[in-house]
């Protein structure tokens, strides 16, 4: 008697349950779908979610910066969050289809960034300290052999854009992308507008070694400058002088025109009397201008 009570009193709950129409369940799975839209509009893609989600190829440095860091655009570059009070620039990664090419669009794809150390490690000597190294900012993107510690020491090491070295080493084009080695450098936006093209920058070392193997001494260098700053002024000069030369014509011309639009003003001499047309004629003492004329 006690079981038929217990399943007597259990199931009047289950007959209470409502079960819902077919527009409620409609307007519940809109609900979801909505929510998982707004959801994912939230979310910030990163670089390395492919990276960390692949547990395939293992564990990759830049997989950890995945968690809990968010890209974010500065004057149209990208930088990565660490969450360490610093900024990572984005790094280009390779794509689905594998090597770098020419898109859909016809344009061609950003190359892919290889930072990766290679194995076994290699190292390389600092040139400043002596100390050995497998990795510096100034040897991946210049192949110069200093460490980063030396590198923050002083300002040997600054960069310097494109355009300021053609004007301080008179450097051409040629110089740069032609004679071997090639100068390598790395590109930055414009601070000044993001919409014009990205600088180039060079290591100003490397670009002072290029102009002494260009102009052979330091000294030929000045000589070059004061000689292009002699010319320069020299073209100033005949610049204008001919435009006090075109100035003096014009004002020259002006008065020689007034004086030969003037108004003549005729001096005429005494009158000569025709007693057979009963008329007198004056002529002009400057001019051959002669006026007939009759007395009342």
């Amino acid at each position: 008697m006690s079981a038929e009570v217990s399943t007597d009193e259990a199931a009047p709950p289950a007959e209470k349950k409502s079960k819902l129409t077919n527009a409620q369940k409609a307007r519940i799975e809109r609900n979801l779908a909505k929510a998982q839209k707004l959801r994912e509009a939230k979310l910030v893609s990163h670089p390395f979610k492919d990276l960390a989600s692949n547990k395939e190829g293992g564990y990759h440095p830049e997989a950890a910066l995945s968690q809990g860091s968010s890209v974010i655009k500065v004057q149209g570059t990208k930088y990565i969050d660490s969450g360490g009070g610093f900024l990572l620039e984005q790094p280009v990664l390779p794509t689905a289809s594998g090597l770098a090419g020419p898109n859909n669009s016809g344009e061609e794809a950003p190359p892919i960034l290889d930072d990766a150390i290679a194995i076994p490690v290699q190292y390389e000597e600092c040139l400043e300290c002596g100390d050995m190294f497998a990795d510096s900012y100034l040897f991946n993107n210049f192949g110069h052999s200093v460490c980063d510690k030396c590198r923050d020491k002083d300002d040997r090491y600054a960069l310097i854009t494109r355009t300021e070295a053609k004007a301080e080493y008179l450097l051409k084009d040629c110089d740069f992308d032609k004679r071997e080695p090639k100068l390598r450098y790395i590109s930055r936006k414009n601070p000044h507008n993001v919409r014009w093209g990205e600088m180039k920058l060079y290591l100003h070392l490397q670009i002072h070694q290029r102009a002494l193997e260009v102009w052979g001494s330091e000294e030929e260098l000045v000589r070059q400058h004061e000689s292009r700053e002699d010319r320069r002024e020299e073209g100033k000069a005949r610049k204008y002088n001919k435009k006090m030369k075109q100035l003096r014509m014009e004002v020259r011309s002006s008065i020689y025109t007034k004086k030969t639009h003037e108004v003549h003003e005729h001096e005429f001499g005494p009158d000569t009397y025709n007693e057979e047309e009963d008329t007198y004629t004056h002529n002009c003492l400057t001019c051959p201008y002669s006026e007939t004329y009759e007395k009342m």
